[in-house]
Protein backbone atom coordinates (compact mmCIF):
# COMPACT_ATOMS: atom_id res chain seq x y z
CA UNK A 1 0.00 0.00 0.00
CA UNK A 2 0.83 3.67 -1.00
CA UNK A 3 0.42 7.02 0.24
CA UNK A 4 0.80 10.31 -1.43
CA UNK A 5 2.57 12.67 0.74
CA UNK A 6 2.42 16.45 -0.22
CA UNK A 7 3.89 19.80 1.06
CA UNK A 8 1.39 22.50 -0.10
CA UNK A 9 1.32 25.90 -0.25
CA UNK A 10 3.86 26.36 -3.16
CA UNK A 11 2.89 28.31 -6.38
CA UNK A 12 3.56 26.39 -9.53
CA UNK A 13 3.98 27.28 -13.10
CA UNK A 14 4.90 25.47 -16.08
CA UNK A 15 2.87 22.66 -18.61
CA UNK A 16 1.40 19.74 -18.06
CA UNK A 17 0.49 17.12 -21.09
CA UNK A 18 -2.73 15.03 -20.47
CA UNK A 19 -2.75 10.94 -21.48
CA UNK A 20 -4.89 9.12 -23.51
CA UNK A 21 -8.77 9.13 -21.43
CA UNK A 22 -9.36 6.75 -19.36
CA UNK A 23 -12.76 6.04 -19.99
CA UNK A 24 -11.73 5.01 -23.71
CA UNK A 25 -9.01 3.14 -22.96
CA UNK A 26 -10.94 0.79 -20.47
CA UNK A 27 -13.39 0.28 -23.55
CA UNK A 28 -10.84 -0.02 -25.83
CA UNK A 29 -8.96 -2.54 -24.66
CA UNK A 30 -11.21 -4.85 -23.87
CA UNK A 31 -12.80 -4.30 -27.85
CA UNK A 32 -9.83 -5.45 -28.30
CA UNK A 33 -10.72 -8.95 -28.58
CA UNK A 34 -12.86 -8.75 -31.07
CA UNK A 35 -10.08 -8.47 -33.78
CA UNK A 36 -9.16 -11.07 -35.56
CA UNK A 37 -5.40 -9.68 -36.15
CA UNK A 38 -3.35 -7.34 -33.99
CA UNK A 39 -4.26 -4.58 -32.20
CA UNK A 40 -2.07 -1.20 -31.57
CA UNK A 41 -3.23 1.16 -28.87
CA UNK A 42 -1.32 4.91 -28.92
CA UNK A 43 -1.82 7.36 -26.26
CA UNK A 44 -2.63 4.57 -23.76
CA UNK A 45 -2.39 6.32 -20.16
CA UNK A 46 -0.05 4.65 -17.44
CA UNK A 47 -2.82 4.10 -14.91
CA UNK A 48 -3.41 0.94 -12.66
CA UNK A 49 -6.57 0.30 -14.61
CA UNK A 50 -4.79 -0.75 -17.80
CA UNK A 51 -2.65 -3.18 -16.05
CA UNK A 52 -5.58 -4.92 -14.63
CA UNK A 53 -6.91 -4.81 -17.88
CA UNK A 54 -3.78 -6.31 -19.14
CA UNK A 55 -3.57 -9.45 -16.75
CA UNK A 56 -7.25 -10.63 -17.33
CA UNK A 57 -6.28 -10.51 -21.26
CA UNK A 58 -3.05 -12.48 -20.43
CA UNK A 59 -5.98 -15.19 -18.62
CA UNK A 60 -7.26 -15.39 -22.09
CA UNK A 61 -4.29 -15.96 -23.92
CA UNK A 62 -3.83 -13.01 -25.53
CA UNK A 63 -0.47 -11.37 -25.92
CA UNK A 64 0.08 -7.62 -24.52
CA UNK A 65 3.00 -5.85 -24.33
CA UNK A 66 3.13 -1.72 -23.73
CA UNK A 67 6.61 0.15 -24.68
CA UNK A 68 6.43 3.80 -23.74
CA UNK A 69 2.36 4.69 -24.20
CA UNK A 70 1.75 2.21 -27.11
CA UNK A 71 0.03 -1.32 -26.05
CA UNK A 72 0.05 -4.01 -28.80
CA UNK A 73 -2.56 -6.87 -28.01
CA UNK A 74 -2.57 -9.84 -30.27
CA UNK A 75 -6.16 -11.89 -29.66
CA UNK A 76 -5.29 -14.31 -32.27
CA UNK A 77 -4.26 -16.97 -30.32
CA UNK A 78 -7.06 -15.87 -27.53
CA UNK A 79 -9.10 -18.78 -25.66
CA UNK A 80 -12.37 -18.29 -24.03
CA UNK A 81 -12.15 -18.22 -20.57
CA UNK A 82 -15.08 -17.50 -17.57
CA UNK A 83 -13.63 -13.64 -15.91
CA UNK A 84 -14.73 -14.22 -12.09
CA UNK A 85 -14.33 -12.42 -9.78
CA UNK A 86 -11.47 -12.38 -8.66
CA UNK A 87 -9.73 -9.02 -11.11
CA UNK A 88 -12.95 -7.84 -12.49
CA UNK A 89 -14.19 -7.62 -8.77
CA UNK A 90 -11.24 -4.81 -8.41
CA UNK A 91 -12.09 -2.84 -11.60
CA UNK A 92 -15.80 -1.77 -12.30
CA UNK A 93 -14.94 -1.16 -16.35
CA UNK A 94 -14.04 -4.95 -16.78
CA UNK A 95 -17.66 -5.32 -17.35
CA UNK A 96 -17.13 -3.95 -20.90
CA UNK A 97 -16.00 -7.50 -20.91
CA UNK A 98 -19.55 -8.43 -21.22
CA UNK A 99 -20.05 -6.90 -24.65
CA UNK A 100 -16.48 -8.22 -25.90
CA UNK A 101 -16.72 -11.60 -25.02
CA UNK A 102 -20.23 -11.91 -26.34
CA UNK A 103 -19.00 -10.51 -29.74
CA UNK A 104 -16.04 -12.52 -30.08
CA UNK A 105 -17.36 -15.89 -28.85
CA UNK A 106 -21.40 -15.84 -28.36
CA UNK A 107 -21.12 -16.08 -24.65
CA UNK A 108 -18.98 -14.25 -21.45
CA UNK A 109 -19.36 -15.19 -18.21
CA UNK A 110 -18.07 -12.45 -15.84
CA UNK A 111 -18.35 -11.61 -12.13
CA UNK A 112 -20.31 -8.65 -11.19
CA UNK A 113 -18.57 -5.34 -11.68
CA UNK A 114 -16.87 -3.44 -8.61
CA UNK A 115 -14.97 -0.34 -8.89
CA UNK A 116 -15.36 2.96 -6.79
CA UNK A 117 -18.59 2.65 -4.18
CA UNK A 118 -19.61 6.00 -5.37
CA UNK A 119 -23.75 4.71 -5.38
CA UNK A 120 -25.26 2.02 -7.25
CA UNK A 121 -24.37 1.22 -10.60
CA UNK A 122 -27.14 -1.23 -11.75
CA UNK A 123 -26.34 -3.60 -15.28
CA UNK A 124 -29.81 -3.42 -15.98
CA UNK A 125 -29.70 -1.46 -19.21
CA UNK A 126 -26.92 -4.06 -20.61
CA UNK A 127 -29.27 -6.44 -19.79
CA UNK A 128 -32.06 -5.28 -21.75
CA UNK A 129 -29.57 -4.25 -24.38
CA UNK A 130 -28.28 -7.81 -25.10
CA UNK A 131 -31.60 -9.39 -24.61
CA UNK A 132 -32.83 -7.44 -27.43
CA UNK A 133 -30.15 -9.19 -29.35
CA UNK A 134 -31.20 -12.57 -28.71
CA UNK A 135 -28.59 -13.37 -25.82
CA UNK A 136 -29.72 -15.63 -23.00
CA UNK A 137 -28.87 -13.43 -19.35
CA UNK A 138 -28.61 -15.36 -16.02
CA UNK A 139 -27.03 -14.19 -12.48
CA UNK A 140 -25.30 -17.13 -10.60
CA UNK A 141 -24.02 -16.49 -7.29
CA UNK A 142 -23.44 -12.65 -8.61
CA UNK A 143 -21.67 -14.14 -12.23
CA UNK A 144 -23.28 -12.68 -15.18
CA UNK A 145 -23.40 -15.39 -17.63
CA UNK A 146 -24.74 -14.31 -21.34
CA UNK A 147 -24.92 -16.82 -23.82
CA UNK A 148 -26.22 -15.80 -27.73
CA UNK A 149 -28.66 -18.42 -29.59
CA UNK A 150 -27.36 -21.29 -31.64
CA UNK A 151 -27.81 -18.98 -34.96
CA UNK A 152 -26.05 -16.00 -33.31
CA UNK A 153 -27.20 -12.51 -32.15
CA UNK A 154 -29.55 -10.30 -33.83
CA UNK A 155 -29.77 -7.01 -34.89
CA UNK A 156 -32.83 -5.28 -32.41
CA UNK A 157 -34.39 -1.48 -32.14
CA UNK A 158 -33.00 -0.75 -28.20
CA UNK A 159 -34.33 2.34 -26.52
CA UNK A 160 -32.48 2.58 -22.97
CA UNK A 161 -34.63 4.02 -20.33
CA UNK A 162 -32.08 6.17 -18.77
CA UNK A 163 -29.20 7.63 -20.22
CA UNK A 164 -25.99 5.13 -20.00
CA UNK A 165 -22.36 5.42 -21.06
CA UNK A 166 -21.42 1.58 -19.93
CA UNK A 167 -24.75 0.54 -21.41
CA UNK A 168 -24.06 2.22 -24.93
CA UNK A 169 -20.57 0.53 -24.94
CA UNK A 170 -21.31 -2.97 -24.36
CA UNK A 171 -24.43 -3.02 -27.18
CA UNK A 172 -21.99 -1.48 -29.37
CA UNK A 173 -19.53 -4.25 -28.07
CA UNK A 174 -21.78 -7.17 -28.76
CA UNK A 175 -23.60 -5.62 -31.79
CA UNK A 176 -20.72 -4.69 -34.07
CA UNK A 177 -20.61 -8.37 -34.79
CA UNK A 178 -24.15 -9.54 -34.92
CA UNK A 179 -26.55 -10.42 -37.87
CA UNK A 180 -28.38 -7.11 -39.32
CA UNK A 181 -28.59 -3.58 -38.19
CA UNK A 182 -29.01 -2.67 -34.31
CA UNK A 183 -30.66 0.67 -33.44
CA UNK A 184 -29.71 2.26 -30.15
CA UNK A 185 -32.13 4.88 -29.10
CA UNK A 186 -31.28 7.46 -26.15
CA UNK A 187 -28.17 6.50 -26.50
CA UNK A 188 -24.85 7.79 -23.95
CA UNK A 189 -23.46 11.18 -26.67
CA UNK A 190 -19.67 11.15 -24.57
CA UNK A 191 -16.01 11.71 -26.76
CA UNK A 192 -15.39 8.25 -25.23
CA UNK A 193 -18.17 6.99 -27.41
CA UNK A 194 -17.02 8.00 -30.63
CA UNK A 195 -13.77 7.21 -29.84
CA UNK A 196 -14.83 3.29 -29.23
CA UNK A 197 -16.91 3.85 -33.01
CA UNK A 198 -13.96 4.72 -35.14
CA UNK A 199 -11.89 2.42 -33.48
CA UNK A 200 -14.08 -0.27 -34.52
CA UNK A 201 -15.51 0.97 -37.90
CA UNK A 202 -11.10 1.45 -39.01
CA UNK A 203 -11.18 -2.42 -38.44
CA UNK A 204 -14.11 -2.78 -40.73
CA UNK A 205 -17.24 -2.28 -38.61
CA UNK A 206 -20.09 -0.13 -39.56
CA UNK A 207 -21.36 1.87 -36.88
CA UNK A 208 -23.30 5.51 -37.04
CA UNK A 209 -24.37 8.48 -35.36
CA UNK A 210 -22.14 7.46 -32.81
CA UNK A 211 -22.09 11.18 -30.48
CA UNK A 212 -25.91 11.42 -31.12
CA UNK A 213 -28.80 10.12 -29.36
CA UNK A 214 -29.38 7.31 -32.29
CA UNK A 215 -26.55 4.88 -33.19
CA UNK A 216 -27.02 2.30 -35.96
CA UNK A 217 -24.86 -0.73 -36.16
CA UNK A 218 -24.62 -2.71 -39.15
CA UNK A 219 -23.02 -5.83 -38.36
CA UNK A 220 -19.91 -7.57 -39.73
CA UNK A 221 -18.90 -10.92 -39.71
CA UNK A 222 -15.18 -10.29 -39.41
CA UNK A 223 -13.46 -7.28 -37.67
CA UNK A 224 -9.50 -6.62 -38.71
CA UNK A 225 -7.12 -4.06 -37.32
CA UNK A 226 -5.10 -2.38 -39.73
CA UNK A 227 -3.54 0.41 -38.13
CA UNK A 228 -2.66 1.99 -34.51
CA UNK A 229 -5.52 4.15 -32.80
CA UNK A 230 -4.80 7.05 -31.01
CA UNK A 231 -6.89 7.43 -27.89
CA UNK A 232 -8.37 10.66 -27.21
CA UNK A 233 -7.01 12.85 -24.35
CA UNK A 234 -8.23 12.41 -21.08
CA UNK A 235 -10.90 15.45 -20.38
CA UNK A 236 -11.67 14.66 -16.43
CA UNK A 237 -7.60 14.47 -16.51
CA UNK A 238 -7.40 17.62 -17.89
CA UNK A 239 -10.26 19.20 -15.97
CA UNK A 240 -8.63 18.34 -12.99
CA UNK A 241 -4.99 19.99 -13.95
CA UNK A 242 -7.10 23.01 -14.84
CA UNK A 243 -8.62 23.50 -11.35
CA UNK A 244 -4.59 23.01 -10.04
CA UNK A 245 -3.55 25.65 -12.09
CA UNK A 246 -6.41 27.79 -11.13
CA UNK A 247 -6.06 27.35 -7.59
CA UNK A 248 -2.42 27.54 -7.09
CA UNK A 249 -0.97 28.28 -10.79
CA UNK A 250 1.63 30.96 -11.60
CA UNK A 251 0.82 30.90 -15.57
CA UNK A 252 0.60 26.53 -16.56
CA UNK A 253 -0.15 25.35 -19.88
CA UNK A 254 -2.77 22.24 -20.46
CA UNK A 255 -1.63 20.60 -22.98
CA UNK A 256 -2.95 17.66 -25.76
CA UNK A 257 -6.16 18.61 -24.81
CA UNK A 258 -9.68 19.19 -26.80
CA UNK A 259 -11.31 21.93 -25.62
CA UNK A 260 -14.89 21.22 -26.70
CA UNK A 261 -14.83 17.85 -25.11
CA UNK A 262 -15.19 20.19 -21.73
CA UNK A 263 -17.38 23.03 -22.93
CA UNK A 264 -19.30 23.11 -19.80
CA UNK A 265 -16.38 22.72 -17.37
CA UNK A 266 -14.85 25.86 -19.15
CA UNK A 267 -18.17 27.68 -18.68
CA UNK A 268 -17.68 27.29 -14.59
CA UNK A 269 -14.35 28.30 -14.46
CA UNK A 270 -14.55 31.31 -17.06
CA UNK A 271 -18.03 32.43 -14.86
CA UNK A 272 -15.81 31.94 -11.45
CA UNK A 273 -13.70 34.39 -13.37
CA UNK A 274 -10.61 32.05 -13.78
CA UNK A 275 -8.83 33.93 -17.26
CA UNK A 276 -7.24 31.24 -19.62
CA UNK A 277 -6.33 31.59 -23.32
CA UNK A 278 -7.69 28.30 -25.08
CA UNK A 279 -6.02 27.15 -28.68
CA UNK A 280 -5.91 24.59 -30.60
CA UNK A 281 -4.72 21.91 -28.33
CA UNK A 282 -3.88 23.79 -24.82
CA UNK A 283 -4.97 26.12 -22.44
CA UNK A 284 -2.94 28.97 -20.75
CA UNK A 285 -4.21 29.32 -17.33
CA UNK A 286 -3.12 32.80 -15.98
CA UNK A 287 -2.50 33.51 -12.00
CA UNK A 288 -6.31 34.01 -10.82
CA UNK A 289 -7.34 36.71 -8.85
CA UNK A 290 -10.64 37.10 -6.94
CA UNK A 291 -13.12 34.38 -8.05
CA UNK A 292 -17.24 34.07 -8.42
CA UNK A 293 -18.98 31.79 -6.40
CA UNK A 294 -21.50 29.39 -9.32
CA UNK A 295 -23.94 26.85 -8.97
CA UNK A 296 -23.18 23.91 -10.48
CA UNK A 297 -25.50 20.68 -11.89
CA UNK A 298 -23.74 17.60 -13.51
CA UNK A 299 -25.39 15.71 -16.12
CA UNK A 300 -24.87 13.60 -19.29
CA UNK A 301 -22.33 14.78 -21.90
CA UNK A 302 -22.79 17.64 -23.24
CA UNK A 303 -23.01 18.98 -19.49
CA UNK A 304 -21.10 19.12 -16.51
CA UNK A 305 -18.89 15.63 -16.05
CA UNK A 306 -19.77 13.90 -12.57
CA UNK A 307 -16.48 13.06 -12.90
CA UNK A 308 -15.26 16.45 -12.29
CA UNK A 309 -17.75 17.60 -9.53
CA UNK A 310 -14.54 16.67 -6.49
CA UNK A 311 -11.91 17.83 -8.76
CA UNK A 312 -13.42 21.43 -8.77
CA UNK A 313 -14.25 21.43 -5.49
CA UNK A 314 -11.46 23.09 -3.70
CA UNK A 315 -11.31 25.80 -6.45
CA UNK A 316 -14.45 26.42 -4.97
CA UNK A 317 -13.25 27.67 -1.54
CA UNK A 318 -10.96 30.38 -2.88
CA UNK A 319 -14.42 32.26 -3.64
CA UNK A 320 -16.20 34.30 -1.39
CA UNK A 321 -19.45 33.38 -0.72
CA UNK A 322 -21.68 30.32 -0.88
CA UNK A 323 -21.37 27.67 -3.98
CA UNK A 324 -23.24 24.58 -4.47
CA UNK A 325 -23.21 21.70 -6.09
CA UNK A 326 -26.35 19.08 -6.90
CA UNK A 327 -24.53 15.69 -8.87
CA UNK A 328 -27.66 13.87 -10.32
CA UNK A 329 -25.82 11.25 -11.64
CA UNK A 330 -24.34 10.00 -8.53
CA UNK A 331 -25.79 12.36 -5.58
CA UNK A 332 -23.61 10.07 -2.65
CA UNK A 333 -20.43 11.18 -4.37
CA UNK A 334 -19.68 12.61 -1.28
CA UNK A 335 -17.05 10.83 0.46
CA UNK A 336 -14.46 13.77 0.05
CA UNK A 337 -16.24 15.84 2.23
CA UNK A 338 -15.23 14.62 6.00
CA UNK A 339 -11.79 14.65 4.42
CA UNK A 340 -11.77 17.90 3.71
CA UNK A 341 -13.37 19.13 6.51
CA UNK A 342 -10.75 17.59 8.36
CA UNK A 343 -8.31 20.19 6.45
CA UNK A 344 -10.27 23.07 8.05
CA UNK A 345 -13.08 23.01 4.98
CA UNK A 346 -16.09 25.18 5.33
CA UNK A 347 -17.97 22.28 3.52
CA UNK A 348 -21.32 19.66 3.71
CA UNK A 349 -24.28 18.27 2.56
CA UNK A 350 -28.32 19.18 2.47
CA UNK A 351 -30.39 16.88 0.97
CA UNK A 352 -28.44 15.69 -1.76
CA UNK A 353 -26.49 18.96 -2.35
CA UNK A 354 -22.95 19.85 -1.75
CA UNK A 355 -22.63 23.71 -0.35
CA UNK A 356 -18.95 25.06 -0.40
CA UNK A 357 -18.20 28.45 1.55
CA UNK A 358 -14.86 30.30 0.98
CA UNK A 359 -12.10 29.63 3.24
CA UNK A 360 -8.78 31.38 3.74
CA UNK A 361 -6.41 28.77 4.48
CA UNK A 362 -6.25 24.57 4.19
CA UNK A 363 -4.00 22.84 6.70
CA UNK A 364 -2.82 19.35 6.03
CA UNK A 365 -4.13 16.39 7.61
CA UNK A 366 -3.87 12.60 6.87
CA UNK A 367 -7.03 11.89 4.41
CA UNK A 368 -7.74 8.96 2.96
CA UNK A 369 -8.57 8.93 -1.28
CA UNK A 370 -11.91 6.60 -1.26
CA UNK A 371 -12.17 6.48 -4.71
CA UNK A 372 -10.62 7.93 -7.86
CA UNK A 373 -11.64 11.62 -7.98
CA UNK A 374 -12.34 11.67 -4.29
CA UNK A 375 -7.97 11.32 -4.29
CA UNK A 376 -8.03 14.22 -6.70
CA UNK A 377 -9.97 16.28 -5.06
CA UNK A 378 -7.78 15.58 -1.51
CA UNK A 379 -4.47 16.13 -4.31
CA UNK A 380 -5.35 19.60 -4.87
CA UNK A 381 -6.67 20.40 -1.36
CA UNK A 382 -3.47 19.43 -0.79
CA UNK A 383 -1.39 21.77 -2.71
CA UNK A 384 -3.25 24.18 -1.73
CA UNK A 385 -3.14 23.92 2.09
CA UNK A 386 -0.37 25.21 4.74
CA UNK A 387 1.80 21.72 5.72
CA UNK A 388 2.01 18.51 5.14
CA UNK A 389 -1.18 16.20 3.97
CA UNK A 390 -0.67 12.87 3.62
CA UNK A 391 -3.41 10.75 1.20
CA UNK A 392 -3.92 7.12 1.91
CA UNK A 393 -5.38 4.88 -0.81
CA UNK A 394 -3.32 6.07 -3.32
CA UNK A 395 -3.96 3.48 -4.95
CA UNK A 396 -8.00 4.95 -6.05
CA UNK A 397 -5.80 7.71 -8.06
CA UNK A 398 -3.11 5.89 -9.69
CA UNK A 399 -6.24 4.13 -11.03
CA UNK A 400 -7.12 7.29 -12.78
CA UNK A 401 -3.81 9.71 -13.42
CA UNK A 402 -1.38 9.00 -15.82
CA UNK A 403 1.99 9.46 -14.17
CA UNK A 404 0.58 11.94 -11.78
CA UNK A 405 3.58 12.37 -9.19
CA UNK A 406 6.04 13.20 -12.46
CA UNK A 407 3.66 15.55 -13.62
CA UNK A 408 2.93 17.36 -10.64
CA UNK A 409 6.67 17.28 -9.84
CA UNK A 410 7.40 18.80 -13.66
CA UNK A 411 4.95 22.20 -11.88
CA UNK A 412 6.89 22.61 -9.32
CA UNK A 413 4.62 20.36 -6.23
CA UNK A 414 6.58 19.12 -3.59
CA UNK A 415 5.00 15.72 -3.77
CA UNK A 416 6.37 12.08 -3.47
CA UNK A 417 5.16 8.39 -2.74
CA UNK A 418 5.66 6.40 0.24
CA UNK A 419 5.25 3.25 1.92
CA UNK A 420 2.12 2.72 4.44
CA UNK A 421 3.15 1.50 7.54
CA UNK A 422 1.85 -1.74 8.02
CA UNK A 423 -0.41 -1.55 10.78
CA UNK A 424 0.48 -2.27 14.83
CA UNK A 425 -0.71 -5.51 16.51
CA UNK A 426 -2.50 -5.00 19.75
Amino acid sequence: MKKMIIHGGKALAGSVTIGGAKNSTVALIPAAILSETPVVLDGVPHIQDVTNLMAILGEMNVDCSMTDDTLTIDPTDIEFKPLPNGKIKSLRASYYFMGALLGRFGKAVVGLPGGDDIGPRPIDQHVKGFEALGAVVTNDNGVVIIESPTEGLHGARIHFDMVSVGATINVILAAVRAHGRTVIENAAKEPEIIDLATYLNNMGGVIRGAGTDVIRIDGVPHLYAKNAHTIIPDRIEAGTYLAIAAAVGEGIIIKNIISEHLDAYLAKLEEMGVKMKIDEDSIFVYPSGDLNTVQIRTGTYPGFATDLQQPITPLLMKAHGESLITDTIYPKRIRHIPELQKMGADIKTENDVIIIHHVDHLHGAVVSADEIRAGACLMLAGLMADGTTTITNVENILRGYDRVVDKLRGIGADVAMADCEPAKEH
